[in-house]
């Protein structure tokens, strides 16, 4: 099936490992140029070096979503390797658990940051290219625990936020011809995942729990993402999409 992104210029934060780098593979095996963002400069070469084996074309950046200077920059680099913004998938964000007495400021601001932040600064910044183009597909990646964790009060507060943030944007980048959604991945098998020592039970309980009998893995987050990216989602904006297996 044609997605209609061949030749399109996308971006994907947090693309060293994990959703993100399943993500920038997807994209690219599509045929979009892909500009890979991260802070972790061996998982940038890790991931760039895949996607090139595989025929797909890719440049990467060190960008921290939460220094707008950076990413300006990561911006301007998609426009002059690429000619463009037409795909921005907000990836960037991670962990940092603890009940909520025993968390500090910096373990709240840090992922708030991160996720929250750097999805608007990223989204200020693409926005031009894509109005100028009349054409643009943004991504936020949520995270089932926008519905609340306990010992992820950081994490969830971001991700729920992140809902409200799609929604707003959709609603004022429409006439543009910007689509803005969300995909809220379930427990995926990520390498922080499968490294864990009790990833085994993790495993079997998901098993258990999960209507579909199985955790998730990257290439089914990147294959939601991939259709909300193309052109057959024009008419989908402001959409939560849960990939979760059923698991709610």
């Amino acid at each position: 099936m044609d997605l209609g992104i061949t030749g399109r210029a996308a971006i994907v934060t947090g693309a060293g490992s994990g959703i993100g780098a399943a993500v920038a593979a997807r994209l690219a095996a599509e045929g979009a140029l892909v500009l890979l963002a991260d802070v972790n400069e061996g998982g940038l070469a890790e991931q760039a070096g895949a996607i090139r084996a595989a025929g797909g074309t890719c440049d990467t950046i060190i960008a921290d979503v939460t220094n707008a200077e950076q990413v300006a920059a990561m911006i301007d680099r998609s426009v002059s390797a690429f000619g463009g913004v037409g795909i921005l998938v907000n990836n960037a964000g991670f962990t940092r658990d603890k009940r909520i007495t025993k968390m500090d400021e910096n373990d709240w601001d840090a992922v708030v940051d991160v996720v929250l932040k750097g999805a608007f600064l990223c989204t200020r910044a693409a926005i031009p290219p894509m109005a100028d183009a009349k054409w643009g597909r943004i991504v936020n990646i949520s995270s089932r625990a926008h519905l609340g964790n306990p010992g992820q009060a950081n994490y969830s507060a971001a991700k729920a936020g992140l809902l409200g943030f799609t929604r707003a944007m959709s609603m004022e980048n429409g006439r543009n011809g910007i689509t803005v959604n969300s995909v809220a991945p379930g427990l995926v098998e990520t390498a922080a995942v499968t490294s864990l020592p009790h990833f085994p039970s993790i495993q079997e309980n998901a098993a258990k729990t999960t209507p579909v009998g199985r955790m998730g893995k990257v290439e089914d987050i990147a294959d939601a993402v991939a259709f909300l990216a193309s052109d057959l989602a024009g008419y989908i904006s402001g959409a939560l999409l849960h990939v979760t297996g059923g698991r709610y």
